[in-house]
């Protein structure tokens, strides 16, 4: 906004007008202009131009609280301030020098100030080591709780000596650490935090402000950039143990195959300046950003876990890297959690740290947007710049984040700018495409160096300045003579200490008895006076209440209810979760129950028994990636509960697929961080096209080795309460892949009768419960297909044809299929029989493995290979389905 030049008489009457009138419909700037204008006309003996001036006065405020993060000093590698930007000079306001002394009684100014005195306070504030950006935050009162803590300190915070000193040591210690690996492990990896040394300072800071403020728990993400000083320094981990890893002699400790050191979690208590935290350090693989769903996952589960207040004594941080942070959508996944019932954690703290580089890519070439951290204005947050070469502004800006996100539960983010002094990997040159930029990098000092420069002007003595870094060379050298400790670092201990790591045959006794499945009948079914379900809803409920009642005819979603209901009044807390998951995405569910008249909602499962474990059934987001990742971390913190994420179509999952294979599928082997979460993957072909018939049962098979997960397809309600089940009375855990139905949701072949639920197990294999007496084919098949294989064969009175269901893919028991096949007579043929394309659904995984069970390769009946999943044409899957049936049976 500019109030000289071109803006005639004339036009500032009518503004003013349409001010008075429709104020909405003008900027910011104008809107205080003509506000302080108004102000300022009030005052005793005010005339015309002191009002204008004024109203001046009040749009250079705005001006700079809006665009003051332009003018800050926040890169380290500017030898200069920046220049004044043309937007924040007096004349662009009207103002001049003459009124710099002239004293201003602006509308949103905390009293009479003089112009000079204004210009000082919003410089300091707004245009020094920190930059901010936070009027773009819809609530009033969250901006004014802003301005009046930066503008009143000038954005400083007052340190003591002892403060001071203990900054500088917490810089030299991530400095002499670098190095230290550097000598003594000469060309080995580590991703150096040197250049942005001000992490520790900031983590060492947040994590102090968190316990003084009544955190208990800091759970930190983070990629591998500076992740070994992280450990080192502000977790504790045991130096001995850091140099072990680098030495390469743990191979006796860890469990698995292990990951690389910059990979690996922990966890440790220490105590800080501010109090004793818990602080866990989340494990995740080198893509990047994929651990921060993580990390709020688990965050969750914890302040679930804690009850009232828990959201306050938990802490997620998540640290990105500027590349990662714009060019990474689950970034923006995240994002968007945040904010949403069945997510929410009670804000996260976001540091960037920005190297101002991506591997070799510059800025301009990895993102579209002024800042690395512009995604992040998707949400009415704060973003606070600050050069990390400032520690004590690193200091002031943690805290003020950290008070601000208990103050309003909101996420902040603080990017952290800085350099790294090495190229991408400690054996990278950096120069090939940077030359500039690592010509100033070399000749710029240590941030330690930087820090006791001033502290030594300030005062302090050279013993005062050296004497952390000689305590800190003495213990890195101690450490290197030390064993390492075996204990550290291992996964089942605290709240995973009941469960075994093995894995083992075991089978549990998932039955419950009729009675009491006959009492869930009422409770699932009971609708509270005055309620108003949709009428289609409420039938269906008691459609349910009347087939459990009645013994037979349980369906696929009665199933389900029953085994969550039986769960949460054993005191296993259950968490469903997916797109649509309430209703179901066939409208098969009905979890919760929607008030017609007031849009209120119900939960059955919420009152199965007085005292029973608590249900969370939530719709998610449209995301994959960030939903599933979310659910993981929630797992990892919940091993006692049930845990289920829901694909839309199991097709969909496939947009978590780094979730799946680099958490879910391999986290126990790199980690030894297991989980029992379950996916339910809706799987079969019914002519919907192929991004709706196939949830690429293949794939989760080519993942599986050493028991790493649990695949299964069961066929039968029963089947499918009794594995939900099993999974929670296992003496261990591990993922559980379960591919669901869809158009066997409402078949009237695919029911259970209520003695199945009461007595029995499930059965990885489901003989056939109509053999012929004198078999000589065997169809072998898993899923779906199973009911048109059965339906040909007694439409068509065909004999001697039997068939078996593989109700668990993996770990496959070929025991129990041995067991099974003792005593029959020769057969003339066995057929594996599908409805997958050749190249896909379970015959790869398993043609070696029934050669082997059976000493010759069962015949192959279904489609052939194909590029896509499935055809789009309704018709020709009609013909493609019933020339599998025909095959199968062709030949007998």
């Amino acid at each position: 906004m500019a109030i000289a030049g071109n803006v005639t008489p004339q036009w500032l009457e009518e503004q003013y007008r349409l001010w008075r009138e429709q104020p909405d419909r003008l900027s910011a700037d104008w809107r205080a202009f003509f506000e302080g204008f108004d102000l300022a006309r009030e005052l005793p003996g005010a005339d015309c131009e002191l009002a204008v001036k004024t109203s001046a006065v009040d749009s250079l405020i705005y001006r700079y609280r809006d665009l003051g993060h332009r003018q800050a000093w926040t890169n380290p590698l500017d030898e200069t301030p920046p220049a004044d930007l043309p937007e924040l000079a007096l004349a662009a306001f009207g103002l001049g020098e003459d009124d710099l002394d002239r004293t201003f009684r602006p509308l949103r100014y905390p009293g009479p100030a003089t112009l000079r005195h204004i210009l000082a306070t919003l410089r300091a504030t707004y245009c020094d080591s920190i930059g901010v950006e936070f009027m773009h935050i819809q609530e009033p009162t969250e901006r004014q709780w802003l301005k009046e803590r930066m503008e009143e300190s000038r954005n400083r915070t007052e340190l003591s000596r002892a403060e001071q000193l203990a900054i500088l040591a917490r810089l030299q210690e991530a400095t002499l650490f670098e190095q230290f690996l550097h000598r003594r492990f000469l060309g080995q990896k580590r991703f150096s935090l040197e250049g942005g040394e001000s992490l520790i300072v900031l983590l060492d800071a947040l994590a102090a402000s968190a316990a003084s403020g009544g955190v208990t728990d800091l759970v930190l993400g983070m990629p591998h950039r500076g992740r070994l000083n992280v450990l080192a320094n502000v977790f504790g981990k045991p130096l001995e143990n850091i140099f072990a890893e680098f030495e390469d002699n743990l191979e006796l400790a860890f469990v698995g195959e292990g990951d690389v050191k910059y990979h690996q979690g922990f966890s440790a208590d220490r105590r800080t300046a501010g109090g004793p935290i818990h602080l866990s350090l989340a494990s995740n693989p080198s893509h990047l950003e994929a651990v921060d769903p993580v990390v709020i996952g688990k965050c969750r589960a914890r302040h679930v876990s804690y009850g009232p207040g828990g959201r306050k004594r938990v802490l997620p941080v998540l640290i990105h890297g500027d590349a990662a942070f714009a060019g990474q959508g689950i970034v923006a996944e995240v994002f968007n959690l945040s904010r949403l019932d069945g997510y929410q954690s009670g804000g996260t703290v976001h540091v960037v740290l920005n190297n101002q580089i991506g591997f070799t890519t510059d800025p301009a070439h990895a993102r579209s947007t002024v800042y690395a951290t512009d995604v992040a204005k998707m949400l009415p947050i704060p973003i606070f710049h600050v050069n990390g070469e400032a520690p004590e502004s690193v200091v002031h800006v943690a805290r003020l984040a950290l008070e601000y996100r208990q103050t309003f539960a909101r996420d902040v983010v603080i990017e952290l700018l800085c350099y790294r002094r090495h190229g991408h990997n400690e054996g990278d040159e950096p120069g090939f495409t940077q030359p500039l930029m690592y010509d100033r990098i070399r000749r710029r000092p240590a941030a330690h160096d930087l820090y006791a420069a001033a502290l030594q002007q300030a005062g302090c003595t050279p013993d005062e300045l050296t004497a952390a870094a000689t305590r800190y060379t003495a213990a890195l050298e101690a450490a290197l003579t030390r064993p390492a400790d075996p204990r550290q670092g291992l996964g089942y201990h605290a709240k995973w200490e009941r469960f075994r790591r093995e894995t083992g045959a075991e089978d549990p006794d998932t039955a419950v008895p009729e009675a009491r499945l006959r009492e869930f009948a009422e409770i699932l079914a009971r609708i509270p006076a005055g309620f108003h379900p949709h009428p289609k809803v409420a039938r269906l409920m008691e459609k349910r209440r009347e087939t459990i009642l009645a013994g037979e005819g349980l369906d696929w979603a009665t199933g389900e209810a029953l085994a969550f209901a039986s769960l949460l009044t054993e005191g296993t807390p259950v968490r469903l979760s997916g797109q649509d998951c309430r209703r179901g995405t066939f409208n098969q569910r009905h979890a919760a129950i929607v008030d017609q008249a007031n849009g209120q909602i119900l939960v059955p499962l919420a009152f199965a028994a007085p005292g029973q474990a608590p249900v969370q059934i939530y719709d998610s987001m449209l995301s994959e990636a960030a939903v599933l990742g979310f659910e993981y971390g929630h797992a990892l913190e919940m091993p006692e509960g049930l845990t289920i994420w829901e694909a839309q179509f199991g097709d969909f999952a496939n947009g978590a697929q780094v979730i799946i294979d680099q958490f879910i599928a391999s986290g126990g082997a790199k980690w030894d961080r297991s989980t029992g979460l379950v996916l339910f993957l809706p799987h079969g072909y019914e002519g919907q096209g192929p991004e709706h018939s196939n949830a690429r049962i293949e794939r989760y098979l080519a993942l599986c080795a050493e028991e790493n997960l649990q695949i299964a397809y069961p066929s039968t309600p029963a089947q499918l309460f009794h594995l939900l089940r099993r999974q929670v009375k296992l003496s261990y855990r591990r993922p559980l892949i379960v591919f669901t139905p869809k158009s066997l949701l409402r078949l009237p072949a695919c029911t259970s009768t209520l003695p199945e639920f009461a007595a029995g197990r499930f059965a990885p294999l489901l003989a056939d419960p109509q053999a012929p007496a004198e078999p000589h084919t065997l169809l072998i098949c898993t899923g779906k297909i199973y009911y048109e294989l059965a339906e040909r064969r007694q439409l068509d009175r065909i004999d001697g044809v039997t068939l078996w269901r593989l109700e668990q893919l993996y770990p496959l028991r070929l025991e129990r299929l041995a067991e099974a096949a003792a005593g029959w007579p020769q057969l003339r043929r066995i057929a594996w029989v599908q409805e997958e394309p050749e190249n896909m659904g379970a015959w790869p995984f398993l043609r070696p493995q029934l050669n082997r069970l059976f000493g010759v390769e069962p015949e192959y009946v279904g489609r052939p290979a194909m590029a896509a999943t499935a055809v789009g044409s309704h018709r020709r899957h009609g013909k493609e389905q019933a020339l599998i049936i025909d095959r199968a049976y062709g030949a007998t």
